[in-house]
């Protein structure tokens, strides 16, 4: 797990011949490649773009490229298809990777700034409506099966903190904690209440948009004794979203098919091969992904100073045997919660106790995975201004919304200076 982004599941080549493969592939996505001893984490930050004198202005992809210097902690940069910024750092253990990844994103906000454009922290554009700026034959395809008009908002309108953790060698435990955890965390970190310029209803605006598109490929993935064979089900069951033809071209499939009824022949064409197996994989979002580590991936875009508390969190009660006993046992009663959650945050009372719990279990753990002092810091202050009030971020941005006209929006303001 070089970039959070490297791929270590790969297929076998030829055409598959039946489920039986499926089910092999999908238990590949389960085996820690055991190059980070099960402790490496790898953070990808997703940011809206804007220009600071005009925050209605959609920024060319190509004007915020060229205001970026080479990232001297080994980032990887790259762009969703509304022109969000994405920095994928290096992975490692929990201190070298937030630190890594830190760097990365104050280099590039000094030198954003310095061409008037700014990073917002937050999960949903609270402003501009949808605009798609990258026309790659997969986003053309992937437009064309999601329709509107959530499948707009969430491929240009949507930002979120992706936490990529190593398996180690019990990955069934590790991916029922990331699933329970989800819920807690979604809540405590929710951050996108507003859209069209005034308040959605939802505390995670972001999470609403994903819960309104294709639910095959969008719900988690059932919990189950054997997660790989779960795995291998989501995948056969989920709506197949494109078929790749010759050279880049993608045709998108609209009848409602299955990835199962290619498989069984009942799609017209070619017969899909293992590598249309591993790339169907790529176009399925459930909040927790397996891909030979886990993709956490129901977190809103947070504030530049929050990331690394998101981050520390997620990973010390996933990663840190004593802390997810501890997370677990207050988080169970909150496993079905992931509309709650999204629509009210630590509003709801459920979440905001089990998540007192889940930040208590983590400033605990932190100091022996190897934080030191300000990650641990970072994380509590965090904990006194959100969780212990059961206040999630969103609600400072629905405050400052309604109390602050005419001043710069805090969304804006929590991320154009470095």
């Amino acid at each position: 797990m070089r970039h959070a982004r490297d791929t270590l599941v790969t297929a076998r080549p030829g055409t598959l011949e039946g489920t039986a493969e499926v089910t092999e592939f999908a238990r590949g996505c389960f085996r820690d490649d055991g190059g980070g001893g099960g402790r490496r984490m790898g953070v990808e930050l997703e940011f809206l773009v804007y220009d600071r004198s005009d925050p209605g202005r959609h920024v060319p992809m190509a004007e915020t490229a060229r205001a970026l210097p080479p990232l001297p902690g080994g980032s990887r940069v790259t762009f969703e298809p509304g022109g969000q910024l994405e920095l994928s750092g290096p992975a490692g253990p929990l201190p070298e990777a937030v630190a890594a990844l830190a760097g990365d994103l104050s280099v590039t906000r000094r030198a954003l700034a310095a061409g008037g454009l700014a990073l917002a922290g937050v999960g949903l554009d609270p402003v501009r409506p949808p605009r798609r700026q990258l026309r790659l034959p997969r986003y053309e395809a992937m437009a064309a099966f999601l329709g509107g008009p959530y499948g707009p908002l969430m491929m240009c309108s949507t930002a979120s903190v992706q936490i990529n953790l190593d398996l180690g060698e019990r990955p069934a435990a590790r991916w029922e904690r990331a699933h329970l955890l989800g819920p807690v965390l979604t809540a405590a970190f929710a951050n996108s209440p507003l859209t069209g310029g005034r308040p959605s209803g939802w505390m995670s605006g972001r999470q609403a948009v994903w819960e309104h598109l294709d639910p095959t490929r969008t719900v988690p993935v059932p919990a189950s004794a054997d997660p790989a064979a779960a795995w291998a089900e989501y995948l056969l069951d989920a709506r197949l979203m494109l078929v790749r033809e010759d050279g880049d071209r993608c045709r998108p499939v609209r009848d409602g098919s299955r990835f199962r009824d290619w498989l069984g022949g009942r799609v017209p064409g070619r017969r899909p091969t293992a590598a249309d197996l591993a790339y169907h994989a790529t176009t399925v979002f459930p909040p927790v992904r397996p891909r030979g580590w886990l993709e956490v991936r129901y977190l809103d875009a947070q504030r530049p100073a929050d990331w690394p508390v998101s981050a520390a969190v997620t990973y010390a009660l996933v990663m840190d045997d004593r802390a997810a006993d501890a997370a677990l046992c207050a988080a169970e009663p909150c496993r079905a919660l992931w509309t709650p959650a999204a629509r009210r945050g630590l509003a709801e009372p459920r979440l905001a106790r089990a998540a007192e719990a889940c930040f208590r279990a983590a400033l605990e753990a932190l100091p022996r995975l190897g934080a030191g002092p300000a990650l641990t810091g970072a994380v509590a202050a965090f904990a006194d201004r959100h969780v212990t009030p059961g206040r999630s971020p969103a609600a400072d941005l629905i405050d400052s919304h309604a109390s602050e006209p005419g001043r710069p929006p805090a969304w804006l303001a929590g991320g154009e200076t470095a």
